[in-house]
């Protein structure tokens, strides 16, 4: 079987996902802006590594409900793909930031790294938007026949991809002059997922 067409659906659909600005964005905003580049970057290691604990147990718990009952299975593929869709039509509604900026620039005090890293892997870890996003990728586009070993080399990309997207934030928004574009420019990133995430939900009912 030649996995690159799905390898590049993943790709296409966590680029626009990690790229959205969501609380992972946020915080890293917040870390470069208030605590320094290389503060930000433990944060965005942290953030990489929680994407692995939600890759662990889509792999683990997907494979599971597959071979218990097939049809479980099909009933969580159409609920992830109605869910897909309202996150797409809600991301597709986003609008530009106001306020942001003012509030990121309050002064606090400089944190240990194994709290920013902490930070980033709670942040990530504990987030239902991720949780319900990775079931779904990991659901409507990930076939039942691809072998465990090669779903988690996916899981891998999007820990690495993610901690590379986020240690370049880092490195940008930990100049001031560019901050501001980025928060400007963040609904457009919205709205590039909401696309992505309404095509996925579409995809599921065509299969």
């Amino acid at each position: 079987m030649n996995y690159f067409d799905e390898f590049l659906l993943i790709v296409i659909s966590h680029f626009f996902a990690v790229a959205s600005p969501g609380p992972d964005f946020a915080l890293v905003l917040k870390q470069s802006i208030q605590k320094g580049r290389k503060n930000a970057l433990v944060t965005s290691a942290g953030i990489a590594t929680g994407i692995l604990v939600h890759v662990s147990y889509c792999v683990l718990g997907v494979a599971i409900v597959i071979s218990q009952s097939p049809t479980l299975f099909a009933v969580l593929k159409y609920l992830a793909a109605a869910y897909l869709a309202y996150i797409g039509v809600m991301a597709l509604r986003a609008k530009p930031a106001t306020q942001q900026a003012e509030q990121l620039l309050e002064h606090t005090q400089p944190e240990s790294m194994v709290k920013a890293f902490s930070r980033g892997f709670l942040v990530n870890a504990l987030n239902p938007k991720a949780t319900l996003f990775f079931l779904s990728l990991f659901t409507l586009v990930i076939s039942v026949e691809t072998p465990l070993l090669i779903q988690a080399g996916y899981g891998l990309y999007m820990a690495i991809a993610t901690l590379i997207w986020f240690s370049f934030l880092s490195v940008v928004l930990s100049k001031v002059q560019v901050r501001g574009f980025f928060l400007r420019a963040g609904h457009w990133f919205d709205r590039g997922i909401g696309v992505v995430l309404i095509g996925l939900a579409v995809r599921v009912v065509w299969v």
